[in-house]
């Protein structure tokens, strides 16, 4: 009986690890479509961004009581694989509590330390439930997140809940056996856990066939729920909880609010303000040189960077609570800037996996993104300073903006004399560069 539990354990979780590993390397996959960039200097800095960012989540404490709660969460989750790294082996063995050899005091410890994060995440979920569809938040009602993507946060809080509330009735259950002396469980005298003794009063009238029954249950819902879930990870907003630390070290080091010039455009203007300086026009039968192109129409015109921002988004909606174009009421909302830029790569993977290669759709960003979102961004920067994880939703936005105006010609037509005064007089005004400083000697 022992054998054949151990062995359908390794097939159970080399499935799960297989299919979590395939659908981690698609994703990946779809992040290196975005043009290459080098995020790579610095290193210091990046290691502080990380411990800061990633691991001491710096800027969820602004809001110190909602960030406690959350860093539970987190830690147990961290913390608690630990506690899943014995099962799996005792899995794989045919064991029960190995680690328990290698010293009992400081096992006895460290399992009470586990239950207290369980309790502690069984009470930080189901708060978080309540924010959610109780005191229903401002962020929270948001159309970003009809349908999946509010289902899909309340789906996490309660396997989270049901995990925890499975881990704490395993021990209750094993503490118990253990005092009955039963089987192999007599072998290891850990006495009560600081937790699951409270639940002895419950599960204490049990018999002993009964109470084997409902560790051995709790133990495969328990690893089989957490199989579930690392696959059920990389189609949530939940895949944060990975790519949080990789966004947290390629953080952009650029000073807040610095937008990056295109050469190009930059090298044109000089060549117009000193002709001079400009290429030779290219000699009869050699080929122009290629023409760039300006910003970015899909996925494959943004940067990896901006396509693993876009997988790591937590939809927390803190970067549209504070975009002033989405406050005063305008259609911008930068966490749905990011939603559909994932949902468009999603889009574009899918192809690629089942076409061997991406085959034209019809489709770009701007089937998923409007122009009047574009538009309405005052480049403000307020939603970058307020990503917990470092993402970037105005970068987006900037080159989509760009290819909108220097590929499309797409521009409202109060902009188009502006675009005729800078290309003509080198300024928005319609004066003459020469006449510019006439007012002075008219005064």
């Amino acid at each position: 009986m022992v054998l054949l539990q151990q062995i359908l354990f390794v097939l159970v979780a080399a499935a799960a690890i297989g299919l979590f590993a395939k659908k981690i390397g698609r994703i990946r996959r779809n992040i290196l479509l975005g043009k290459d960039e080098d995020y790579t200097d610095n290193p210091g800095l990046r290691w502080k961004n990380l411990l800061l960012l990633a691991f001491g989540q710096k800027k969820m404490f602004r809001n110190p009581l909602v960030a406690v709660f959350h860093f539970v969460i987190y830690a147990g989750f961290i913390i608690i694989n630990i506690e899943v790294l014995e099962i799996v082996i005792d899995g794989i063995l045919g064991t029960h509590r190995v680690f328990y050899q290698f010293g009992g005091g400081f096992y006895i410890f460290l399992i009470d330390a586990f239950e207290i994060l369980a309790l502690g995440v069984l009470a930080a979920c189901v708060i978080f439930l309540c924010r959610r569809n109780i005191l229903k938040l401002r962020r929270f009602l948001s159309h970003d997140l009809d349908g999946w993507p509010w289902s899909d946060a309340n789906y996490i809080l309660l396997t989270e809940i049901i995990l925890m509330t499975l881990f704490l009735t395993m021990n209750a259950s094993d503490t118990l056996l253990q005092g009955r002396g039963y089987g192999h469980y007599g072998e290891h005298p850990t006495g009560n856990f600081i937790v699951s003794q409270w639940l002895h009063p419950v599960l204490g009238s049990f018999s002993t066939p009964t109470l084997t029954g409902l560790e051995r249950t709790c133990w495969w819902l328990h690893i089989l729920g957490i199989f579930a879930f690392l696959n059920y990870l990389p189609y949530s907003k939940h895949l944060h909880i990975m790519l949080a630390f990789p966004n947290a070290w390629y953080a952009r080091l650029n000073p807040e609010g610095k937008l990056r010039n295109m050469k190009a455009i930059q090298q044109e203007v000089l060549y117009a303000m000193q002709p001079e300086t400009a290429p030779p026009p290219p000699a009869e039968g050699e080929a122009p040189p290629p023409t760039p192109k300006f910003g970015a129409k899909d996925v494959f015109d943004l940067s990896w960077r901006n396509l693993l921002d876009a997988y790591s988004c937590t939809e927390c909606g803190r970067c549209s609570a504070a975009c002033p174009a989405n406050i005063t009421g305008k259609v911008l909302s930068p966490r749905k800037i990011m939603m559909s830029t994932r949902d468009r790569l999603e889009e574009v993977g899918k192809n690629i996996s089942a076409n061997g290669s991406f085959q034209d759709d019809g489709k770009n960003l701007l089937n998923y993104i409007t122009v009047e979102e574009l538009r309405a961004c005052t480049t403000c920067n307020a939603c970058v300073e307020e990503c917990p994880v470092s993402i970037s939703p105005l970068e987006i936005i900037v080159e989509m903006r760009r290819a909108l105006v220097m590929e499309d010609s797409n521009v409202p037509a109060e902009w188009t004399g502006l675009f005729s005064n800078i290309e003509n007089n080198f300024a928005p005004w319609k004066f003459s560069p020469d006449d510019r400083d006439r007012w002075a000697t008219e005064a």
